[in-house]
């Protein structure tokens, strides 16, 4: 019983700040409305939290559930790149429709479990296209640019909105240009023709299969010379 109280408590305290946040506004809350808000003391909060950055990262992830659960659902189109497509606009999507938690997941110096659960998910996507020799530059390099520009664009347009298709075509048109620094057409050269391509694919394949004839050392060098002719 008393474990089921406390995490009903946090819960509480979880949702209240929850909704204060999305109340806010861009404008700070503090502990001390959060514990008014929920009906509870500090110590009660700094119990289940640890500290305010505790408590929000905790916000966080409650807020980035739905977000992370339809990203988890996405099924695939058959088409690598086309799937990347679709998870940029749901990024876009999310953190437009709900600035305040997505300000708390990528506008702070310490990454919550949620944003790196995310990021996963978009490694798992590249490592698809890579796989398919569609992609001109190693898995993690093309992770970083994607999740930079995404998350770079998200932030202006929450920070100067504009008018809803004002927006898409800003994300559709940065969207494209990032995708086509990454990735090839699906009716370029084929994979034969283009070692960066094969050695991108390869390295991608090696990772979801790694082979037991190879030591880590022997792995690690693999990865290095594959990365520079991914370059």
């Amino acid at each position: 019983m008393t474990a089921q109280k406390d995490l009903a408590t946090r819960d509480r305290i979880v949702h209240a700040a929850a909704r204060l946040l999305s109340e806010a506004n861009g404008e700070p809350v503090s502990t001390r409305a959060v514990c008014t808000a929920a009906g509870v003391g500090a110590p009660t909060l700094y119990h289940h939290f640890g500290d305010k950055q505790g408590l929000f990262d905790a916000v966080a992830a409650y807020g980035f559930d739905e977000y992370l659960a339809t990203k988890r659902a996405q099924g695939s189109t058959g088409d690598p790149v086309e799937d990347l497509r679709r998870g940029w606009d749901l990024h876009v999507e999310y953190g437009v429709t709900h600035p305040a938690f997505y300000t708390l997941m990528y506008g702070t110096s310490r990454t919550p479990a949620a944003a790196k659960e995310a990021h996963a998910i978009l490694l798992g996507l590249v490592e698809e296209v890579a796989r398919a020799g569609r992609l001109r530059v190693p898995v993690e390099t093309a992770a970083r640019i994607i999740n930079a520009a995404g998350v770079g664009l998200t932030f202006s347009l929450i920070a100067a909105p504009a008018g809803e298709e004002a927006d898409r075509e800003a994300s559709v048109r940065m969207r494209e240009a990032v995708l086509a620094a990454v990735t090839v057409p699906s009716d370029a050269a084929p994979l034969s023709d283009a070692v960066a391509q094969k050695a991108a694919a390869l390295k991608a394949a090696l990772a979801a299969a790694p082979p037991p004839v190879l030591t880590a050392s022997e792995t690690a060098l693999l990865n290095e010379w594959l990365d520079r002719l991914a370059d």
